[in-house]
This record gives structure tokens, C-alpha cells and sequence, in this order.
């Protein structure tokens, strides 16, 4: 009777792991479909960030953002800022280096000052011109830093019906991911139809707080889906620390870029 009772145990527990196994392969084949998804291969558009701390208070920032797919592993995104004074000529640009074994190079212009400074890998979990962004937010995710699993299907409300997703949990391999990205682990909500990412919750190293990403509005232009309406919430339990609303407009999709954007001399000279 006990070894009986052992065979049933070791039985459960072989079809426990194999089930582990198969929702693992099953996260990181669907990850890969997020990760291959045409975005095109150049993007310019007009960006609107609202800035809203815990009392209300709002401010409005604009920027002209270009993109541009080098080849398949590089990536290029300058950023312009128009308005308002205080931050007008600020200027970003990010090489973004996906799959390669290398450090994403990131530099912020800053005309004050009249001098570029190049972002640290450890500074890189710290805020994007204080939005609920951090610079981490705006590369791509390396596939292979992270273990994926799958929780669960599930529904997301919308005006047009419930949307099934995914729901994956994303989990660093490594404290080196964790400190630059500043999260110890992601849930993500994929949508089921066209593999993206529409809703995530971030949560903070050190800290008893999570981010809420939410992407609102979702368009397809020339063919390719295109978050235009995305917030990202700071919250503490169920309170509000502070929230960042990104609007786009007069998206343009592979386009030709203008020539030279790309590079410290553009974001120092600007637009």
C-alpha cells in the first residue's frame, strides 16, 4: 500500500513538472511572437507625456520622437522635446542593441547646461524625465534575460468587447537584469490575436511599490498595431503615487528618417 502510495506521488509530481515544463516553453514561444511582431521599420510621430502627481497636478510635455531600425538586432530612437520652456531642446537618443552581447548606449542633451551626458547602466532604472517611465522602459527587452511562464487566459475589458490574453509571469535570471531594469518581476497581458502587450504590472526592487502599465488605445496604421494612448500608474497597495499619460499622433510608418538624426551632433544641434 505505501509503495502504491509513492507511485501515485512520484505520477503527480512527473505530470506537475511536465505541465511547469510545457507552460515554460509555451511563455517563451509566445514572447518571441511579442518580440517578432512587425512594428515597421521606421516610426516618426508627435508624443504627448502628462505628468500627474498624487494630487492632481498636471503637467504637459511634447516631444517629436524619431525611430529606425538599423537591421534586425539595432535599433535607433531620437527624441525631441518642443514644449514647454523649462525642458524645450532636451533631447534623447538611444542605440538599441537587441540580441547582441551588448550595453544599450543611451545619451540625454541637455541645453542648460549645453552638455550631453551619457546614461549609466546604473542609473538606468531611475526615472525618464520624471515620468513613471525609467530609461530601461525605453529599450527593448533581451528575451534571454528572462524566465516566462504562463499563468493563465483571461479577458480584458474594452469598449469593443473582452479582449483574451495571455497572462505571463516574467521573472529575471539574473541580479545584474534586476538592477538596471529596477523590477524583480513582470506579469504580462498579451493579447491572444495580434501579440501585443497591453496591459503589465512591474514590480519595484526595494520598495513596496508597483507600476501599472495600460495601454488604452490601440490603432492600426498602414498595417501595423500602434499603442497610441498608454499610461503607466505608480502605486503603493491601491494608492496613486503618481501616473504618466503618452498620447501619439501624426504617426508616419516607414518612412525615410531624416538623414543624420541619429547621433549626439542632431540631438545637441535639434530640430
Amino acid at each position: 500500500m505505501k509503495e502504491y502510495g509513492f507511485t501515485i506521488i512520484y505520477i503527480l509530481m512527473v505530470l506537475l513538472f511536465s505541465q511547469n515544463v510545457l507552460a515554460e516553453a509555451d511563455a517563451r514561444n509566445i514572447m518571441e511572437k511579442v518580440d517578432d511582431r512587425d512594428d515597421g521599420f521606421s516610426t516618426i510621430a508627435t508624443t504627448t507625456m502628462v505628468l500627474i502627481d498624487n494630487k492632481g497636478k498636471k503637467r504637459t510635455r511634447t516631444m517629436k520622437v524619431f525611430s529606425e531600425d538599423v537591421n534586425d538586432s539595432v535599433s535607433n530612437t531620437a527624441t525631441f522635446f518642443l514644449t514647454p520652456n523649462d525642458v524645450k531642446n532636451t533631447a534623447f537618443l538611444t542605440y538599441d542593441y537587441n540580441g547582441e552581447d551588448k550595453e544599450d548606449d543611451q545619451w540625454m542633451y541637455l541645453p542648460a547646461l549645453k552638455k550631453t551626458k551619457r546614461i549609466p547602466a546604473s542609473d538606468k532604472d531611475a526615472a525618464f524625465m520624471g515620468s513613471d517611465f525609467s530609461y530601461s522602459d525605453m529599450t527593448s527587452t533581451e528575451l534571454d534575460d528572462y524566465d516566462y511562464r504562463i499563468i493563465k487566459s483571461s479577458n480584458i475589458k474594452r469598449k469593443s468587447g473582452n479582449v483574451p490574453v495571455w497572462v505571463i509571469e516574467s521573472l529575471p535570471k539574473a541580479q545584474k537584469t534586476i538592477d538596471e531594469t529596477g523590477y524583480i518581476k513582470s506579469t504580462l497581458y498579451v493579447r491572444k490575436d495580434n501579440y501585443v502587450v497591453v496591459r503589465a504590472k512591474l514590480y519595484l526592487k526595494n520598495s513596496k511599490r508597483a507600476k501599472y502599465l495600460d495601454v488604452r488605445k490601440l490603432e492600426k496604421i498602414n498595417g501595423i498595431w500602434v499603442p497610441t494612448k498608454t499610461t503607466m500608474t505608480t502605486k503603493q497597495g491601491k494608492k496613486t503615487i503618481h501616473k504618466t499619460l503618452i498620447s501619439q499622433s501624426n504617426i508616419e510608418i516607414n518612412v525615410d528618417t531624416p538623414e543624420g538624426i541619429f547621433s549626439i551632433r542632431a540631438i545637441e544641434r535639434g530640430l
